[in-house]
């Protein structure tokens, strides 16, 4: 079912504004490892690459003829439609489908696999062409993997149990006292650990789908997670949680997600060209209007 609408015009337009690009830079020093933004010295890259040049036939991808997309297991909402990452629906399912298309693939010549989100950036060779689960693009990452152009920049948020006094927080620093947690590896557990600095160590877990039984178990008090997981937690699965807020933005945690591939990957500059064009066209912001819940009201934890 395709999210209410959401007032993303100028985040969107920033994210694309600041952060296209359709090829990787020489150094990954371009992008400093304490940020999970995109600076101003990695922005404007030219594009070097039609898309069309990596299309069936192109012998650029892991099995020739065929594009293999990672994703998570499980998918999550608003990301993925009914656990099917192939049907086209949900933001990242749905940009799946379009950049299949512009690189001129059809339905039948695409394959969708599993990956953990962990190990789809470990460096080495990887047995899909691309992946998307909302990857943040950083420098650190950037050392191990490609990523494409950028196609949606999100914040930070914190979801609590509506009786839980983490729920009444009003700014960033009164949560310190709260025990936090996050999923590993993400750059949630990163905004818990560098941003908040909590008095107790924040607890992670291996899956969404752990962080949210934590949190409705009381083992945790406050869950931080994307903001559009974090209304789709509490408008559908948690109902007794609330939003407690939204990391400011921009910031140095305002998040910009890219698709990750092979390091020096034959296809990271096709993809980004493809992403850069559904951004042009207008398809990127069509998208995120049906499928992001409106994060506008949501409060800022300064």
């Amino acid at each position: 079912m395709p999210r209410r609408c959401v007032a993303v015009t100028a985040i969107f337009a920033s994210a694309i504004l600041l952060g296209s690009c359709s090829t990787q830079p020489e150094s990954a020093a371009a992008v400093p490892e304490t940020t999970t933004s995109i600076p101003e010295a990695f922005t404007k890259l030219p594009s070097t690459a039609a898309v069309t040049e990596c299309g069936p036939g192109s012998g650029t991808t892991t099995n020739d003829g065929t594009l293999t997309i990672a994703t998570g297991s499980p998918s999550y909402e608003p990301w993925f439609h009914d656990g099917d990452p192939s049907n086209g629906q949900g933001f990242e399912g749905a940009v799946a489908r379009a950049v299949i298309e512009k690189l001129g693939y059809n339905p039948d010549q695409v394959t969708f696999t599993s990956v953990a989100f962990n190990d789809a950036l470990t460096p080495g060779s990887k047995d899909f062409d691309f992946a998307l689960d909302q990857f943040t693009i950083s420098g650190d990452r950037r050392e191990s993997v490609d990523f494409s152009s950028p196609y949606y920049a999100v914040a930070q948020s914190v979801i609590a149990l509506q009786n839980n006094g983490a729920a009444q927080a009003t700014d960033l620093n009164s949560l310190t006292q709260y025990r936090l947690g996050a999923q590993a590896g993400s750059t949630s557990l990163l905004a818990i650990t560098e941003t908040i600095s909590p008095s107790t160590p924040p607890r992670s877990y291996a899956n969404t789908d752990e962080a949210k039984a934590a949190l409705a178990a009381g083992e945790i008090d406050a869950l931080v997670v994307d903001i559009p997981t974090g209304f789709h937690i509490t408008e559908t699965e948690l109902p007794q949680s609330v939003i407690v807020g939204q990391f400011p933005r921009p910031n140095a945690v305002t998040e910009f997600f890219g698709a990750v591939l092979e390091k020096n990957s034959p296809l990271t500059a096709c993809v980004s060209a493809a992403v850069d064009s559904l951004y042009a066209d207008g398809t990127l912001e069509a998208l995120a209007t049906e499928w992001i819940t409106d994060t506008a009201d949501a409060k800022i934890l300064d």
